[in-house]
């Protein structure tokens, strides 16, 4: 598995491009923005995209949507309770002043406990509402996509549209805090981290 994180947009978001080896099959995790940039980075890498995955709506995770589907016909996945955001992203963009381009809707609804397969690699969805309602995280083997879930040292806002601060916790400590230690965390923003480092240190966990 190879992994290459990209930072898109003018919120710099951290674009995830998850490749098989064994296939040179990719996933596209929250393409932002740049989608020309994110080609070139899938074509450096001797790559294809064939799946894009939303971890949420929100419109700086959702700019480049359109034209990676354009380029590479690749299916586009995320949780069917926001999709409504998904639908109102260039509103949302518009309140702060930016403008995004509108994402088709998803071809695939996912759903908490389920999986998803590229080539050999097979990722397991967890919803963890509360920075937004349908917002999920994508685990595989030691790794985990969450989104504006969790961050370094803080955790997803919850003073937008369908934000819920209780929900957002305790969705974090059920469904990621027992996860092992050395599990990777590839947060939406800022670095990465651990879960044994936030289960420790993170102040809006303890």
């Amino acid at each position: 598995m190879l992994i290459k994180t990209l930072p898109v947009g003018p919120l710099q978001v951290n674009c995830s491009i998850v490749v098989c080896e064994e296939t040179r099959q990719a996933v596209v995790i929250d393409p932002g923005d740049d989608a020309g940039e994110i080609l070139r980075e899938v074509k450096q890498a001797d790559s294809e995209i064939k799946l894009i995955i939303n971890t949420h709506g929100h419109f700086d995770h959702i700019g480049g949507n359109a034209g990676l589907i354009a380029a590479s016909g690749a299916e586009l996945m995320m949780h069917a309770d926001d999709v409504p955001v998904l639908q109102q992203a260039a509103v949302h963009a518009g309140i702060y002043g930016l403008s995004v381009t509108p994402s088709p809707d998803p071809d695939r609804l996912l759903a908490d406990g389920e999986s998803v397969t590229i080539g050999s690699l097979t990722f397991s969805v967890l919803h963890v509402p509360g920075h937004s309602p349908g917002g999920i995280c994508l685990l595989i083997e030691n790794d985990i996509f969450v989104g504006d879930c969790l961050f370094a040292g803080s955790i997803g806002r919850t003073d937008l549209p369908g934000g819920n601060h209780d929900l957002l916790i305790s969705g974090i400590r059920q469904k990621l805090l027992p996860l092992a230690d050395d599990t990777v965390v590839h947060p939406g923003h800022g670095p990465d981290t651990t879960i044994g480092r936030e289960r420790e240190h993170n102040p809006f966990l303890r």
